[in-house]
């Protein structure tokens, strides 16, 4: 259970808050009763017994929202739970002080005009009761799939580079072989810019875009309008792909929270492999300091460069 978990749960033991029947927006497993779960990653989604990656709509007591580090994605939330909940409904928010809980509370007290709060194990719950003010137009339109880049793209917060293209996915794009065919898969698809890209080869059959976010693969789906083109909400470092693939495009995650883990890379790398067909390729795109040569030694037949800016790196690797 995280810190911000830990003080939501004191908040109610201590009986601060009043159990009530409640939705739990970024869910992770609490001791609480009469509560729908709402978990878009996978990896957490799997660790809740009954959880929806989406909640549509509701009219509830009591709403809970567990912050992230991301500013954007804890308005949409918080704009999100106010919708869902009854009149004079109360919304509950945990969130780390590493994460900026403590500015957030402010802008939340500044736009519904004060909360009650409670600090505690390094973080801070603060709550208030559904009104008739309405979340900021801002935060309204965050819940809501937004234009990037050149207008033809959407994303959504909550997503790795939600607001523009990456540049380590563009510099791979810019470099994708031209004779890409057959089955293709992108590993850790994001809202959909590399598999758009990897869909100008009239050659490539089909494309299984695959993420662990069910947020990037609601972008995605707009995004890329092609009936080549599948959807699969999956944790590669635990779930096995559709596969076999001719190819496999790749800009590997590394990062969970405030923590930056290159072994996640590493496994998705190695799922990569095992989903190959023999002499398949994997065509990748990493920063330059992340310690992934040996797992591509290990894995695959051989590895060349091919792009470099001294930032990223684009490897091509054979299986």
């Amino acid at each position: 259970m995280s810190q911000a978990g830990r003080a939501l749960l004191h908040a109610f033991e201590s009986g601060a808050l009043a159990a009530r029947r409640a939705f739990f927006l970024r869910a992770e497993p609490l001791p609480l009763d009469g509560i729908d779960a709402e978990q878009s990653f996978r990896p957490d989604f799997r660790r809740l017994k009954d959880a929806t990656p989406r909640l549509e709509s509701g009219s509830y007591e009591q709403g809970l929202v567990l912050l992230t580090k991301h500013k954007e994605e804890n308005f949409a939330n918080i704009a999100r739970g106010w919708a869902l909940l009854a009149p004079g409904g109360v919304l509950v928010c945990a969130g780390a002080n590493d994460d900026g809980a403590a500015s957030l509370e402010k802008h939340v007290a500044k736009a519904f005009d004060g909360v009650d709060s409670l600090p505690k194990y390094h973080s801070r719950v603060f709550w208030f009761a559904k009104g008739k003010r309405p979340p900021p137009d801002y935060w309204r339109s965050l819940a809501t799939l937004q234009p990037v880049g050149d207008g033809s793209w959407k994303s959504q917060p909550g997503i790795f580079s939600w607001d523009r293209i990456d540049a380590g996915s563009a510099l791979l794009a810019k470099h994708l072989p031209g004779d890409l065919s057959g089955d293709v898969a992108d590993f850790g698809c994001g809202w959909g810019y590399l598999g758009r890209e990897v869909l100008r080869s009239p050659a490539v059959t089909h494309i299984d875009l695959i993420d662990a976010e069910y947020r990037a693969l609601e972008a995605a789906r707009v995004n890329i309008a092609d009936p080549r083109a599948a959807f699969h909400w999956l944790d590669l470092a635990a779930e096995t792909p559709p596969g076999p693939y001719d190819a496999i495009v790749c800009n590997p995650p590394f990062h969970t929270g405030r923590a930056s883990l290159p072994e996640l890379g590493q496994k998705v790398i190695e799922a990569a492999a095992r989903a190959l067909k023999p002499g398949g390729r994997l065509c990748m795109v990493a920063n330059r300091g992340l310690p992934y040569e040996p797992t591509l030694k290990a894995h695959f037949a051989s590895f060349e460069t091919l792009a470099d800016n001294n930032k990223f790196r684009v490897t091509q690797a054979r299986r």
